[in-house]
């Protein structure tokens, strides 16, 4: 009887080998050979320390590369271009000065023009003697509004311009002097011999405001604005020279005691002569496209300005050219006069060119300013823009990739490795989506390669499902013709003890039974190793305390093992045998590593909803929080078949069995040292206790079911 419960309704594990030092270690604990080979692989795969520091440029983002990549030349673009602007607002900066300098140059020409009108109109009647002429007065009023002008004038220059440093100096000095124009006025021509005395007072000052158009000159760069405001100062130094003639003659024509003329106001008239000469040539020279029309009244042009030419030219030329001249000081005026005014509208006419072309240059820089920060930031622009489409470009095809990448290690391969292992393989659909990435860029050969890796590694997990199920296939060949073998094996023996009387004989039967009975156990690991169902079921109910019997004997040490309060409940048959096989392997692991002087208790609980609570108990010395952590996770989700489950036969066993029915395992350190196995029956496994338990503590076995092992008809028990 003993023998046939054994062989027909319980699965038997070899146990695990002695020398661990705890259970734990016999289900999770690697060997030796593993831990060589972990520690070889940990150490080839030590390389590269890892991705570094996130500001490392290899870190980048790739957008983040290409901002960076366009950022420098843009930048640099912008800066020059920025320069530019800057030069040429400046430059519009300067011909604003400009516009104001010639405004002030215009006033200032117009002030010694006045002077000079002043100076040559009061020169006949002062040396004649009638300071009161109405030439005189009149004169000298032009002359006060054109100083109030110049003055309003200079209201509008920046003291700390520096490009009016050269035009602030003088007008500092034309200040000065024209503080000192009564004083000149007061003594005009009261020496009739030092004529020279008054006309360089005069000049001094008309120098002054002349030289305000060559400050203006030094105050821009532009070449032609250099030539018109040179071209101007030029002619009106000759219009200075040729109104220093007229003054002289004039006050030498209009002495009271006759025409006379000082060797040295001669000699100071020539010179001023020769040097307008010079200052009309170096004026043609300079303004060498127009000059002829603009000097036509002056050579030649004008019967009065060659007369008055001719005339200066015989009084200055020798000494007492003064006796011979047959005019009037009043006619010489005139016809000097006349040469001024038509040199006054040549002055003019180079004034007005002079504005016109700081006008135009002005306008013109303007117009450069704006269209270059119009080009810039149409430059600018279109970098962004670019950019921003070529970085798209890249990061939309480096995104999809990356997206597809995820998916197919996160989603996809995971899904079609479930399938081929849940399926035939010829039955699992293993054609790979392309990344979608078609560019003959290097992202798109990379895309490329990655769908390559991808073909492969569908391929490899294919070939690797189907040797899979092929070494399955192996174990359940193998399993099955072992089982027909122990099968046989199991009656031979049952049929020699039921014939032997010999009690020594007897027990060595039952201990080679408990052999093939823990025998057939490892075959049938074999089957659950091939994810199959065990070929041996019960049809009826069987009551828990027989099932834990069953898998103690299993058990080399069973008579270690000791039943307390289990609760009367019956297991459904069809999980009988594999629940035998769950608690025998437990139960192998906690007199296989517990001192042998110990004992392992089991105990049992049923619960208010229907459940069962089985508990395992052992005094090893436990496991770390680490081990049973692992060992848990294990139990709750078995791993994949492959090597390593060969040297955890136990925990993989354990936890596809209880997979299988829903019974849920946890290990716990027990209180009084050592491990707890938990083992939680569900209710449609265990079936509430409709009837009593017999077999219980005092109770006899049931009428089929056999005893401890140990001895025909009885033997030590496994109760205590």
């Amino acid at each position: 009887m003993q023998g046939r419960f054994k062989r027909d309704g319980s699965a038997a594990a070899e146990p695990e080998p002695r020398g661990a030092t705890d259970r734990g270690t016999s289900v999770d604990a690697p060997t030796g050979g593993e831990s060589a080979e972990r520690s070889k692989s940990t150490s080839k795969a030590k390389g590269p320390s890892g991705p570094g520091s996130r500001i490392a440029l290899r870190n980048w983002r790739i957008s983040t590369r290409l901002v960076s990549l366009l950022a420098l030349p843009v930048v640099a673009a912008t800066t020059l271009g920025a320069l530019r602007i800057d030069s040429s607002l400046q430059n519009v900066d300067q011909l604003d000065h400009m516009k104001l300098l010639t405004d002030m140059t215009s006033k200032a020409t117009a002030l010694a023009s006045a002077l000079q009108d002043e100076r040559d109109k009061s020169a006949g009647p002062l040396s004649a003697g009638t300071p009161d002429d109405d030439s005189v007065v009149s004169t000298r009023q032009r002359t006060d509004k054109n100083i109030q002008a110049f003055s309003d004038a200079t209201q509008g220059l920046k003291p700390n311009d520096p490009t009016m440093v050269g035009v602030q100096s003088t007008l500092v000095d034309i200040t000065r002097q024209l503080k000192k124009i009564q004083s000149v006025r007061q003594n005009a021509f009261h020496d009739p011999g030092y004529i020279a005395q008054t006309v360089n007072n005069y000049d001094s000052l008309i120098n002054s405001l002349l030289s305000l158009s060559q400050d203006m000159a030094q105050a821009t760069s532009n070449s032609d604005m250099i030539t018109a405001t040179r071209s101007l100062a030029t002619f009106s130094a000759a219009k200075e020279y040729a109104s220093i003639q007229r003054a002289v003659i004039t006050a030498a024509l209009a002495a009271k005691g006759g025409p006379s003329l000082s060797a040295n106001d001669r000699q100071y008239g020539d010179e001023a002569r020769q040097a307008e000469d010079q200052a009309m040539k170096r004026f043609s020279a300079i303004h060498a496209d127009d000059a002829k029309t603009l000097l036509q009244a002056l050579e030649g042009g004008v019967a009065d300005v060659t007369a008055a030419d001719a005339l200066a030219g015989r009084i200055l030329s020798k000494d007492g050219g003064i006796k011979d001249a047959q005019t009037s000081w009043r006619d010489w005026s005139d016809q000097s006069g006349t040469k001024l005014t038509e040199m006054s509208k040549v002055e003019q006419d180079l004034l007005s060119q002079m504005v016109q072309k700081a006008r135009e240059l002005r306008d013109d820089a303007q117009q450069e300013a704006i269209l270059n920060g119009v080009l810039i930031v149409l430059v600018l622009g279109i970098s962004l823009v670019g950019a921003f489409v070529v970085a798209r470009s890249m990061v939309r095809s480096l995104r999809r990739l990356q997206d597809t990448a995820q998916k197919v290690a996160q989603e996809r391969l995971p899904e079609l490795v479930k399938q081929l292992s849940e399926t035939d393989p010829q039955d699992v659909d293993t054609s790979v989506e392309s990344v979608g990435v078609h560019s003959t860029d290097e992202i798109g050969k990379v895309a490329a390669a990655f769908d390559d890796v991808h073909r492969e590694a569908v391929r490899l997990a294919a070939e690797q499902a189907l040797l899979r199920g092929n070494v399955n296939a192996m174990f359940t060949n193998l399993s099955r013709r072992s089982q027909g073998l122990i099968q046989r094996q199991l009656s031979l023996i049952s049929e020699l003890e039921s014939r032997e009387a010999d009690p020594d004989q007897l027990s060595s039967l039952f201990k080679l039974d408990h052999l093939a009975t823990r025998m057939r156990r490892n075959g049938e690991n074999l089957l659950v190793l091939a994810g199959e169902e065990p070929g041996r079921r019960w049809t009826r109910p069987v009551p828990l305390v027989d099932v834990l019997r069953a898998a103690a004997s299993e058990v080399e040490q069973y008579e270690r093992i000791e039943l307390s309060g289990v609760p009367p409940t019956e297991v459904a048959g069809r999980v009988v045998n594999d629940l035998v096989h769950l608690l025998a392997e437990l139960l192998e692991n906690a007199t296989s590593f517990s001192s042998p002087q110990t004992k392992v208790k089991v105990t049992g609980h049923a619960l208010p909803d229907g459940r069962v609570l089985v508990e395992i108990h052992d005094t090893g010395i436990g496991l770390s929080p680490e081990d049973l952590a692992s060992i848990n996770e294990r139990l709750a989700s078995p791993p994949t078949v492959d090597v390593s489950v060969s040297r955890r036969m136990g925990l993989f066993v354990v936890g596809r069995l209880s997979l299988r029915h829903g019974v849920r395992i946890q290990l716990r350190p027990s209180d009084s040292g050592g491990t707890t196995a938990l083992v939680m029956l569900p209710v449609d496994v265990a079936q509430g206790g409709k009837r009593p338990m017999p077999g219980a503590t005092g109770t006899p076995a049931p009428a089929g079911m056999p005893p401890a092992p140990g001895g025909k008809g009885g033997g030590p028990g496994l109760m205590g």
